[in-house]
């Protein structure tokens, strides 16, 4: 039997009007007597569906149109044309027992009071969702222990460090446990360890709760982590709907190992490799570097290894940035 989606789009749109004027003074006198518009479409028709429990990359270059579709599936902004229901919801009616059921959480928000601790916010958003007191206090001990912020919840909020009050932020957003989340950069100008947190947090939350999670994110490994499905969007339209692996295979086919090596030998170590594809040498840093098929990764590994002194070695994934690049770049041909 199939199960109703959580979210289904439907050929949904979203156009922006601006005024266009040309600079200087003149320009200023002619738009005072016509104005020109331009119309700006952010979204463009797209459709998809995720199904309950779902967590989902939502990814795409700036501009994509994805934080704009996420404003239309939590309701803040309203579709030029289309259909959308999230929990068999209409968004934009922006009902009560809708928005008790969604949390939109976005990086670096700052609705935490710098002069008071993290728990009146806490309390205030009990009251706004009308949390009963023993659910909120559920809510807050199995949040807080998952953040392992207990200890800083009474502490002025401008005495933490920026991890902890992302933390906080967003256990504020999720007090009432939604069935929905839609995650916009959620780690945004985090260190790595707290990156991790944040990430550990969110895969925790999915399989604890069963909540269904869009994420929008320009750091591969929190796609990587987190999601098995992708959504790409470009200028508006979906170019990509599947599995996380088979955009990697087909857009990310290599991987990056570098490498540094005990003094001297450059030529010997460099012909030593040669086999396994291009090896460059940055002086700079005295590291090699070469690019390698993701499934020979490992032997490759092995090979440098076994042939050079090696001191250090790295592999490492092309950022989104490339993915990204390389599936745009091939929707274009």
């Amino acid at each position: 039997m199939t199960r109703e989606p959580i979210i289904q789009v439907a050929s949904l749109s979203r156009t922006y009007e601006h005024d266009r004027r040309a600079s200087g003074l003149k320009g200023a006198i002619r738009s005072f007597f016509h104005r020109e518009h331009e119309t700006i479409e952010a979204v463009k028709k797209i459709s998809f569906r995720i199904d309950p429990g779902e967590f989902v990359g939502f990814i795409g270059p700036n501009g994509a149109g994805k934080t704009t579709t996420l404003k239309m599936l939590s309701g803040v902004l309203h579709p030029t044309s289309g259909a959308v229901r999230v929990l068999n919801h209409v968004p934009q009616d922006r009902r009560n027992d809708f928005l008790r059921q969604i949390a939109f959480v976005m990086g670096q928000k700052d609705s935490l009071f710098d002069e008071l601790p993290a728990m009146e916010l806490f309390l205030l958003m009990r009251d706004i969702y009308e949390i009963p007191h023993a659910n909120f206090e559920h809510a807050l001990d199995t949040l807080a222990g998952l953040l392992d912020v207990r200890d800083v919840l009474d502490i002025q909020t401008r005495r933490l460090s920026l991890g902890q009050r992302m933390k906080c932020e967003l256990i504020s957003c999720l007090l009432h446990m939604p069935r929905v989340l839609f995650l916009d950069e959620p780690t945004i100008g985090l260190d790595v360890a707290s990156q991790k947190t944040i990430r550990d947090f969110f895969r925790d939350y999915n399989r604890e709760t069963g909540a269904t999670i869009l994420l929008t994110s320009h750091y591969l490994e929190d796609i990587k982590s987190l999601c098995e499905r992708i959504i790409f969007i470009d200028h508006g339209r979906i170019l990509f709907d599947g599995p996380l692996d088979e955009i990697m295979a087909r857009y990310a086919p290599d991987v990056h190992i570098s490498f540094s090596t005990e003094e001297g030998g450059i030529e010997d170590h460099a012909k030593a490799v040669a086999s396994l594809g291009e090896v460059e040498y940055d002086e700079t840093d005295s590291v090699f570097r070469l690019r390698v098929d993701r499934s020979r990764s490992s032997d490759a590994a092995r090979k440098i290894l076994n042939t050079c002194p090696v001191n250090r070695i790295l592999i490492e994934e092309p950022s989104l940035e490339e993915v990204v690049t390389a599936l745009g770049r091939d929707h274009v041909r």
